[in-house]
């Protein structure tokens, strides 16, 4: 289904400057608001094998952050951290319209989430291997992998790029990082993240800004799904542990097969994890109890 993408205008805080910020979108389906975010060098098409289906039943906004994909740079100065990112988004959604969307996001998009959820700025929070739940040794192996992923992807010219993407080998060797089985991303796909990656203005201060970074508090009132891919090797897959105990009345749901970018790797499992995790709710934390385990695959 083709679509269009969208500009909206927000303000930074005051404290900011009160720079007014542009943030590319897309908007697919109908239903209640559901808001999704990409990973660190990433952009909003991640979401593309799951779009279609998360837009039958909800109304969804693909986002492309700020300094990453089609989304320009923050003003010079300001930082990449969660207490501007995460107000940023917030005034996204009120210039959208949307009363507390249900939010889902992936790796720096699941941190995010749940620092939206953390602020009452949603209503549900699916996070997909979020950032933040790292020792400091894993995190310096994370932080080293995505430098080393940004430095092969800078250091490829757009045709060798092309070339790659056309061959299972080929999207293996640009994106098995973040994939375990590469060859389900499309040739297009596989070409226009690793572009993204090699262009996004935002890479190296959200890094920087990530280095003191810890998402260790409860978010109580609000239903939250971590789901962790069995096969993810940027974060590893013991972090959904600690997730659980910074949240416990969070769903850990292990993602079989699945990479650091689960999206396309097994589509119809995380599409189903996302919409069970953004059910409509009568009451904020209250789903119905039929449908608190929406798949076999977890993990207490």
């Amino acid at each position: 289904m083709p679509t269009t993408a969208a500009t909206v205008s927000v303000p930074l805080a005051p404290s900011l400057g009160g720079h007014r910020v542009p943030v590319v979108y897309e908007r697919r389906g109908s239903g209640e608001p559901l808001l999704l975010l990409h990973g660190i060098g990433h952009h909003r098409q991640a979401w593309d094998p799951v779009l279609d289906v998360l837009a039958t039943e909800r109304d969804v906004f693909a986002v492309d952050l700020p300094g990453f994909g089609e989304s320009p740079a923050l003003p010079e100065g300001v930082p990449y951290d969660l207490e501007t990112v995460v107000p940023v988004l917030g005034a996204l959604c009120e210039a959208l319209g949307l009363d507390r969307p249900h939010v889902a996001g992936n790796s720096l998009g699941g941190l995010l989430a749940l620092c939206m959820g953390r602020e009452k700025l949603v209503r549900s929070v699916t996070a997909l291997s979020p950032g933040g739940f790292w020792t400091e040794a894993e995190r310096r192996y994370a932080f080293g992998l995505l430098r080393g992923m940004r430095l092969g992807a800078r250091a490829l010219p757009t045709p060798a790029v092309e070339r790659l993407s056309r061959t299972t080998a080929g999207r293996a060797l640009l994106v098995s990082s973040i994939y375990a089985r590469p060859g389900r991303r499309s040739p297009q796909g596989a070409a226009a993240e690793t572009r993204a990656l090699r262009e996004s203005t935002g890479f190296r201060p959200t890094l920087e800004a990530g280095r003191h970074v810890l998402f260790d508090d409860d978010i109580p009132g609000l239903p939250v799904t971590v789901a962790w891919g069995t096969r993810d090797l940027m974060l590893l897959r013991r972090q959904g542990i600690r997730a659980k105990h910074a949240i416990p009345g969070a769903r850990l749901i292990r993602l079989p097969g699945c990479g650091h970018v689960p999206m396309s790797d097994d589509p119809a499992l995380v599409a189903r994890v996302v919409l069970d995790g953004s059910l409509p709710v009568a009451d904020a934390g209250q789903r119905p109890a039929e449908r608190t385990e929406p798949v076999e695959r977890v993990a207490d």
